[in-house]
């Protein structure tokens, strides 16, 4: 069973190495402006999450549900060499958690980017939409004085 724990963490850290690594790319690619690589990215983002969610699912249930004690706790009594990967997947996995709340950050600064683009775009065509009238002549109102009246 020790055997079976090291291997699970040695492979959760693997895995969480690798989703890091995607969500790197996908910040890069947000800040390069990159859409063409972000769904692709998406993709494999949400599939190395829900890797991750069984492989941390499955350790615990092979190693805490027998005893209770936490997953240092667990190590310290059985495996005290595996503590520092422990340690590592605890800091990947903060790193990863970092670096989605800065791509969700980054995501909705471009939304609001292109919403605001949007409205802008959409309040020109409502004032180009009077240009003209049904005969297809400028119909340029005009307020205010004309050139050359006193």
């Amino acid at each position: 069973m020790i055997n079976d724990a090291i291997l699970l963490l040695n492979k959760e850290l693997a895995e969480l190495r690798k989703f890091v690594a995607v969500l790197d790319s996908e910040r890069q690619a947000l800040l390069n402006n990159d859409t063409d690589s972000l769904l692709t990215l998406s993709e494999a983002k949400t599939q190395a999450a829900g890797q991750l969610m069984e492989m941390g699912n499955a350790r615990r249930k092979a190693l805490l549900a027998s005893s209770g004690d936490s997953m240092e706790t667990w190590l310290t009594r059985h495996a005290p060499g595996s503590l520092t990967v422990w340690s590592e997947i605890r800091k990947l996995a903060a790193q990863a958690q970092n670096l989605n709340n800065t791509n969700g950050e980054l995501i909705n600064s471009r939304m609001r980017h292109n919403q605001q683009a949007l409205s802008a775009l959409q309040s020109a065509a409502k004032s180009a939409a009077g240009l003209y009238g049904p005969d297809g002549q400028a119909n340029i109102s005009s307020t205010g004085r004309h050139l050359g009246s006193g």
